[in-house]
């Protein structure tokens, strides 16, 4: 069934100017007003009886919503509206802007293709239902290598058919020029759920109807995500894994705002400072806003590590022996041979270095003190953000105390002691801001807050306490630097 073509719905009177340049929509501090408003419309919208049959607030049901500011070639501004994926089970709604598939092409591929994936499913089934009860290993061998091969057959005619429900995916841009999802992201294969955000619907949508996108605004609503880190009626940047590639060329040919790149701000040269030395290790204190090792980035290879090889030419090894996320602040242990960085990172891996960090929560935080246990990996549709994962996660420990707690403001704050007992990335920011850790993201984080920070609000996480064996002299070192919050 086809959809009627949905058309801008109207902005209430008096609405705030338009940017002079379309909005990155990778930077959540980048939310025009103008989108701000429209998303608060589509939010009401979302709250209403009217979408109450959508069961948004079930568990597993939440979803990204987007608004695009547009305006017609008379200058008259509208807002078109869409949602990630799929909505009850169906990728066109009225109005609502439609998907960016051809969807007689893919319907094509995807119904006999939907039929032979159910045969593949019932031949597998047949096969297990034979399988011996008793002794008969050798019978049980071959259905076993019987599944197995099924299952390979079954798995290459699954990417055949993704690829060529992939080219059914167009995008067209400002300039008029038209790529497939496979083009946008080759040589390599399109992640999975490319393109079906709301963000390309809604500049595709617009190009449809010879509109000009003007700001841009994706949010969450309903139940939390599965992983705990998408809460409701928070704004959200386009995750780079799947939108990047996509939304770049969309947006070529419109006066746009290139996507942030942090960690390319300029840091005083006397940083990081040494708070601890001798011959064979030192620890500094590095400041927020400065990488420990460089970025991918040509512009991004300034970083302690970079700065200490100018300091200390003749040390060998990688130096700096573990971690601070960028945003953090705090001390870092740095060796100055490659043995002695081998003896830290055992000590390390071994967990025989205490750290501590202390942190300011946004909320207050009911209990006062304990321990976090959620597994963690990589978000590999959205780095650098992580996320937890119970089944594919690495474990990871934090213990935490609370310090002070502070009511005032929006909802209070808390001042925690964390101390890590596992070292994954992010660690302490996700179990900060899950649901199921504290519930009470850091302020001042960029990724996991509430609300993104203001350009000049840093992260309000420092590494303070530092403690270890010396790998050289077998005595006892603490380190301390108290937070500069």
């Amino acid at each position: 069934m086809t959809i009627g073509v949905p058309h801008p719905i109207a902005l209430a009177a008096s609405p705030p100017a338009r940017p002079r340049r379309f909005p990155t929509p990778f930077d959540r501090r980048a939310v025009h007003p103008l989108a701000h408003r429209a998303a608060a419309a589509l939010m009401d919208t979302l709250g209403s009886p009217e979408a109450q049959g959508w069961r948004l607030h079930e568990p597993g049901n939440g979803k990204m919503f987007g608004v695009l500011i547009v305006a017609s070639p008379d200058g008259a501004l509208g807002y078109l509206r869409a949602f990630s994926g799929m909505l009850q089970g169906q990728w066109e709604l009225p109005g609502w802007a439609p998907p960016t598939f051809d969807c007689a092409q893919r319907d094509v591929v995807w119904g006999p293709g939907e039929v032979e994936m159910l045969d593949f499913a019932a031949q597998r089934a047949a096969l297990l239902a034979t399988a011996p009860t008793d002794g008969d290993t050798a019978r049980r061998a071959r259905i076993t290598a019987a599944v197995a091969a099924l299952d390979a057959r079954r798995t290459a005619r699954s990417r055949i058919l993704l690829a060529q429900i992939q080219e059914s995916y167009r995008f067209v841009n400002a300039r008029g020029v038209v790529r497939t999802l496979r083009e946008l992201f080759a040589p390599a294969a399109p992640p999975a759920g490319a393109g079906d955000c709301a963000a390309p619907k809604l500049l595709a949508q617009a190009f449809r109807l010879g509109l000009t996108p003007v700001a841009l605004a994706e949010f969450w609503w309903g139940a939390p995500s599965v992983t705990g880190d998408k809460r409701e009626g928070v704004f959200y940047a386009a995750c780079r894994g799947k939108c990047l590639p996509i939304l770049t060329h969309m947006l070529d040919g419109l006066p746009a705002d290139p996507p942030p790149l942090f960690g390319a701000a300029a840091i005083d040269p006397a940083e990081p400072r040494v708070v601890y030395e001798d011959e064979q290790l030192l620890v500094v204190n590095k400041p927020s806003g400065l990488l420990t090792v460089p970025g991918r980035s040509a512009s991004l290879q300034d970083c302690v590590v970079s700065r200490l090889r100018e300091r200390y030419p003749h040390a060998t090894g990688p130096l700096v022996v573990h971690r601070l996320d960028m945003d953090t602040s705090g001390l870092l242990l740095v060796a100055k041979s490659l043995e002695v960085a081998k003896t830290l990172q055992r000590l390390f891996a071994l967990r025989e270095i205490e750290k501590q960090y202390v942190a300011v929560l946004d909320g207050l935080v009911a209990n006062d003190g304990g321990h976090i246990m959620l597994a963690l990996r990589p978000d590999i549709d959205d780095r650098p953000r992580n996320i937890h994962d119970p089944v594919h996660g690495k474990p990871a420990h934090t213990e935490w105390q609370v310090l002070a707690r502070d009511p005032g403001g929006h909802g209070g704050r808390t001042r925690v002691r964390f101390t890590p007992h596992t070292g994954r990335s992010h660690q302490l920011r996700v179990h900060a801001a899950h649901p199921a850790g504290l519930n009470a993201p850091i302020v001042g984080d960029r990724l996991y807050g509430r609300t993104p920070p203001d350009d000049d609000e840093r992260l309000l996480l420092h590494a303070e306490r530092l403690a270890f064996v010396h790998p050289v002299t077998a005595r006892p070192v603490e380190v301390q630097a108290p937070a500069p919050f």
